[in-house]
């Protein structure tokens, strides 16, 4: 495996395996739609690849999941040999470099990594990045203390198998935190009520999971804590009439509800699972 912290890297061969001799093109899509779309870019207002654009994702990332940094606590992990798959430009990579872990940021698309390299560069911290398929990791067994995949198993063409190359790089008593979209949610009701297509609703795969799917899913590890999360604040990445009701009318009432109620209806299903 070639990772590094600074330049840009060629794509990680694929260790053997099942992958190998499997048609390589839905990762060639998957891998071209990711290096086109750039996740919360709509919202960018400063140039790609600086500082205060890295710096306006992040703002705007941990505005819309308040609930992120109270469930994950990015500093619990000093010492810690850290591997997030699909990290984009590497925002949440960022706060576990700076919690101390040694991070390693993977990621299909070319240009997330390289902006990834670009974003720890700017904020002089330490952190490798690889293209690799997460589906297919080219890493040891046993060797990450804790796997972060937030968002990423919904999008990949074969669920199962990235749970699995998750489960086979961790340690034994090693943690895995997972997030994936739940099917009964509040947003995937107001998508269809409201007529808003959800974000990368067009991408090569995209899929959402009742809890049970999800814990069947993650049956390799030896135990799961699963929270749905994910609950309305306000948008700032649509705009009329529909936003200002969303906003004004919808957000306000929803939150009104005493959380417990609701819990079941969290658009992320986040799990932390042991090994």
């Amino acid at each position: 495996m070639s990772v590094s912290q600074t330049g840009s890297e060629a794509p990680a061969q694929q260790r053997g395996g099942p992958m190998a001799s499997e048609t390589k093109a839905p990762y060639a899509a998957i891998q071209a739609y990711w290096n086109e779309h750039i996740h919360d870019l709509a919202i960018a207002t400063h140039e790609i690849g600086t500082l205060e654009f890295f710096e306006e994702l992040d703002e705007y990332r941990f505005d819309k999941l308040r609930y992120l940094p109270k469930l994950v606590d990015f500093s619990a992990y000093r010492g810690q040999r850290l591997l997030e798959l699909g990290c984009g430009v590497g925002i949440d990579l960022v706060h576990f470099a700076r919690g101390g872990a040694q991070v390693l940021g993977v990621d299909l698309a070319q240009r997330s990594i390289e902006l990834g390299q670009e974003n720890f560069r700017l904020r002089n911290l330490e952190g490798a990045f690889a293209v690799m398929n997460g589906e297919a990791l080219d890493l040891p067994d046993e060797g990450f203390d804790v796997v972060y995949a937030h968002g990423v198993v919904q999008y990949t063409a074969n669920p199962a198998r990235m749970i699995e190359e998750i489960h086979r790089v961790l340690k034994p008593g090693g943690t895995a935190i997972i997030m994936v979209y739940n099917r009964r949610s509040w947003l995937r009701l107001m998508s269809v009520v409201m007529r808003v297509s959800l974000e990368h609703e067009n991408a090569p795969f995209l899929r959402t999971f009742s809890s049970r799917e999800f814990r069947s899913l993650l049956k390799p590890f030896r135990s799961v804590r699963m929270i749905p999360e994910r609950f309305p604040v306000a948008t700032r990445l649509h705009k009329g009439l529909k936003a200002v009701l969303y906003n004004k009318l919808f957000v306000g009432a929803f939150n009104v509800l005493p959380r417990p109620l609701v819990r079941w209806s969290g658009w992320h299903l986040m799990a932390f699972a042991e090994k």
